[in-house]
């Protein structure tokens, strides 16, 4: 019966270690990548957005895998969902 206790005794640190690893990173990880899916799905026509290379375009079609995005007046490309960094919100400035 005391080698049980042992056991437990030897393992506690390494649950309260994987639980405060869980708390501070892997939690907070998965809730911004929820975000980031949830943006990205929201994605519409006319949107301002930021690429993962610092390009700032706006959002002219939106397709499954892909979105056109305008870079200047001249300029529509195709690029990957999975290179949106961000969506600018437009502030009344902008507008």
């Amino acid at each position: 019966m005391e080698q049980q206790g042992s056991v437990i005794g030897s393992f506690l640190p390494l649950i309260i270690l994987f639980a405060i690893f869980y708390f501070l990173i892997i939690r907070p990880q998965q809730k911004q990548q929820k975000a980031h899916r949830e943006m990205l799905d929201n994605l519409q026509k006319g949107d301002k957005i930021v690429t993962s290379g610092g390009l700032i375009a706006v959002v002219v079609k939106t397709e499954e895998d892909f979105i056109k995005i305008k870079l200047n007046e001249d300029t529509i490309v195709k690029l990957d969902r999975t290179f949106v960094a961000k969506k600018e919100e437009v502030t009344g400035s902008d507008a």
